[in-house]
C-alpha cells in the first residue's frame, strides 16, 4: 500500500470516528450546560471555593472570575516550579529559573503549553501531575466556559446575565473533560503508553554515553493534553516519543481526541440556540478548512522532487518513520488548526510550503475547529464579521441569530481579530530588529525568519507547537513569548464577553425576507472566504518573507 493511500484511509477512518461521536457528545455537552442540577462533588467544590453556582453574572463579573482564577493559576504554578528542588518526587531536578518558570506558568494557564525546556530533564512528578496536568484540565474548561457564555448572549434577550463562571468551569471539568480523559488514558495504556511514578533508569549506551529515561504518569497526561487541546508533552519529543505515542493506532486516537470536543461543540451550539442547522453551518466551515489544509499539506509533502524524495515517497525528513508522511501531515494540520501544539514530527523539517501551511493554520485564529471552547467563540466572531460584510453588500443592518450587529458589536469583533496578529507581528519585528534575539536562530535567511515568526505566532494564538531550530530558553524569549501567550489568551476573552453581554441585552429581531440565511451553504462559503481573505491580508507580507520565499527558492 502506498503512503498516500494509507494516509487517505486514515483520514477516512478519523472522519468516521468523529462523525459517530459528534451527535451524542454534542447533545451531552448541551445538557451539561443547560442543567440546573449540581452533582454532590460539584457542591463540595463550590463550598470549598466559596462560590454560589446559581448566581447569574453579567459580563464584567464573569470576566473577573475568568481573570482571577487564571491569575491564581499562574502564581501557583510559578511557585510550584520555583520550589521544585525541595519537593518529593522531584527526581533530583533543581528548581526552575524565574524566567522559564514564568514562561511555563503563563503557557499552561493560557492553554498554550509552549515548552522551552526538556520535560524529561526538568520537571519532576509533582510539578508534572500537580501543576501542569491540573492546568491542562482547568485551562480547557475556562475556554469552554467563555464559549458557552457567548452562546448564551445570542440566546438570551433583554438581560445582561451570561450564567455563572464557577458553575460552567466546574461542570466542564467534572462532567466532560475528566470522564473522557479517564477513558482516553485507559485506551492509551492498553495500547502501550506508560503510566507510573518510576524514577530515572539507565537503559544502555547511546553514542558513547549512558542513556537514561524516567517514567511518569504519561498516559493520563497525554489524554488531557490532546482532549483539552493543550499539547505540552511529558517528554521533549512530544507525540513522536514512543512512551507518549507508541504506534499508528495511538497516533490516530490522539488526533481523534484533539478534534473531538472542538467539532462536537458546534452541535452543542446548535442545540443551545435552538437550530441544529446553525451548528451544521459552523461545522461545515470548520471541516472545509481542515480538510482543505490536509490536502494542501499532502500536495506539498508528497510532491517533493529529486532522488531522495522519490526513494522515500515524499519529504520524510523530520517525520517519524512509524507514521509516515500521511499521518504526520494530518497530525500537523490538526494541531496547528487547533490550539493543541502537540507534534509527532518537526515542522521545521517540512518543505517550505508545508511549514507555511502550519503557520497559516495558526494565523487563521485557531478556529478550524480551533481549541476547546476558543475555536467555537473564534468562529462565531468570524461569523459576525461575515454577516457584517454581507450587510454592507446589500445595504442592510446585519443580523446574526436574531441579534442586530451594530457599531458596538462590530467594534468588539474587530478588536478581537486584531489582537493576536498585532502581538505576533510586533514581537517578531522586535526580535528581528534587536541584536541579541537573532542569536537564538539556528538558520539564517527565510528559514531563520520563519523560526521566530512561528514562535510568536504559536504563542500569541495559544498553540504551543514549535518550529524547532530556535533556542527559546533565553530571558528574552521566555519573557516575550510568555507575555504574548497571556495577552493572546485573555485580551480576546475581554471582547468576547463584552460582545456576549451586548448581545444578551438586545431584543430578538424577527426574520424577514431580507434576512441573510446563516444556516445555508452560501453563508458557509462567505464565512470561509472572509476568514481566508482577512488572514491573507494580515499575514501575507510576513509569510512572503519566510515560508513562501523558502518554498519558491527550493
Amino acid at each position: 500500500m502506498s503512503p498516500f493511500v494509507a494516509g487517505v484511509l486514515q483520514l477516512l477512518a478519523l472522519i468516521a470516528a468523529l462523525a459517530l461521536a459528534y451527535r451524542p457528545l454534542g447533545d451531552y455537552m448541551a445538557g451539561v450546560y443547560f442543567s440546573t442540577r449540581h452533582l454532590q462533588v460539584e457542591k463540595w467544590i463550590y463550598k470549598a471555593v466559596g462560590a454560589n453556582p446559581d448566581a447569574e453574572m453579567r459580563w464584567p463579573a464573569y470576566l473577573r472570575g475568568v481573570l482571577a482564577f487564571s491569575a491564581v493559576g499562574v502564581v501557583f504554578l510559578y511557585l510550584l516550579q520555583r520550589i521544585q528542588g525541595s519537593l518529593p518526587g522531584s527526581l533530583g531536578f533543581s528548581s526552575i529559573d524565574p524566567d522559564q518558570a514564568f514562561n511555563t506558568a503563563a503557557s499552561f494557564v493560557s492553554n498554550t503549553n509552549w515548552q522551552s525546556y526538556y520535560g524529561e530533564q526538568a520537571m519532576g512528578h509533582v510539578v508534572q501531575t500537580g501543576g501542569l496536568a491540573v492546568q491542562n484540565f482547568v485551562s480547557a474548561a475556562v475556554g469552554m466556559a467563555v464559549a458557552v457564555a457567548l452562546v448564551r448572549g445570542f440566546v438570551r434577550s433583554r438581560t445582561g446575565d451570561l450564567g455563572n463562571f464557577w458553575s460552567d468551569l466546574i461542570r466542564g471539568t467534572v462532567r466532560i473533560l475528566l470522564p473522557i480523559s479517564v477513558i482516553g488514558a485507559i485506551v492509551l495504556v492498553a495500547a502501550g503508553a506508560i503510566q507510573n511514578f518510576s524514577g530515572i533508569h539507565e537503559v544502555g549506551q547511546f553514542m558513547g554515553g549512558t542513556q537514561e529515561w524516567n517514567g511518569g504518569a504519561v498516559a493520563s497526561q497525554e489524554a488531557i493534553k490532546e482532549l483539552g487541546t493543550n499539547g505540552g508533552g511529558y517528554f521533549n519529543a512530544n507525540s513522536a516519543h514512543p512512551f507518549e505515542n507508541p504506534n499508528a493506532f495511538t497516533n490516530l486516537f490522539e488526533i481523534f481526541l484533539i478534534l473531538l470536543i472542538p467539532f462536537a461543540l458546534t452541535r452543542t451550539f446548535g442545540r443551545m440556540v435552538g437550530s441544529i442547522k446553525q451548528g451544521y453551518a459552523i461545522l461545515a466551515a470548520m471541516a472545509t478548512i481542515w480538510v482543505g489544509f490536509i490536502l494542501l499539506m499532502w500536495a506539498t509533502e508528497f510532491a517533493g522532487k529529486g532522488p531522495a524524495f522519490e526513494i522515500a515517497g515524499g519529504a520524510m525528513e523530520g517525520k517519524e518513520t512509524r507514521f509516515g508522511i500521511g499521518a504526520s501531515s494530518i497530525f500537523a494540520v490538526s494541531t496547528t488548526l487547533t490550539s493543541t501544539g502537540a507534534v509527532n514530527s518537526f515542522h521545521s523539517s517540512f518543505t517550505g510550503f508545508g511549514g507555511g501551511i502550519t503557520m497559516l493554520g495558526m494565523q487563521l485564529g485557531e478556529i478550524a475547529p480551533g481549541g476547546v471552547g476558543s475555536g467555537l467563540y473564534g468562529m462565531l466572531i468570524m461569523a459576525i464579521i461575515a454577516v457584517f460584510i454581507a450587510g454592507l453588500m446589500v445595504g442592510r443592518t446585519p443580523e446574526y441569530l436574531g441579534k442586530k450587529i451594530g457599531t458596538r458589536e462590530i467594534k468588539f469583533a474587530a478588536c478581537y481579530i486584531l489582537i493576536t496578529p498585532a502581538l505576533a507581528l510586533c514581537f517578531t519585528a522586535a526580535a528581528m530588529a534587536l541584536p541579541t534575539p537573532v542569536d537564538s536562530m539556528t538558520n539564517s535567511g527565510a528559514h531563520g525568519f520563519s523560526e521566530i515568526l512561528y514562535a510568536y505566532t504559536s504563542g500569541a494564538n495559544n498553540n504551543g507547537s514549535a518550529f524547532a531550530g530556535l533556542n527559546a530558553d533565553t530571558q528574552w524569549f521566555n519573557t516575550t513569548i510568555g507575555l504574548a501567550m497571556l495577552l493572546g489568551r485573555f485580551l480576546p476573552m475581554v471582547f468576547v464577553l463584552a460582545l456576549a453581554g451586548s448581545l444578551a441585552e438586545q431584543r430578538p429581531v424577527p426574520a424577514t425576507a431580507g434576512t441573510l440565511r446563516t444556516e445555508k451553504p452560501l453563508f458557509t462559503g462567505l464565512l470561509v472566504g472572509s476568514i481566508m481573505i482577512i488572514t491573507g491580508l494580515t499575514y501575507f507580507p510576513a509569510l512572503a518573507l519566510g515560508p513562501l520565499a523558502e518554498g519558491l527558492a527550493s
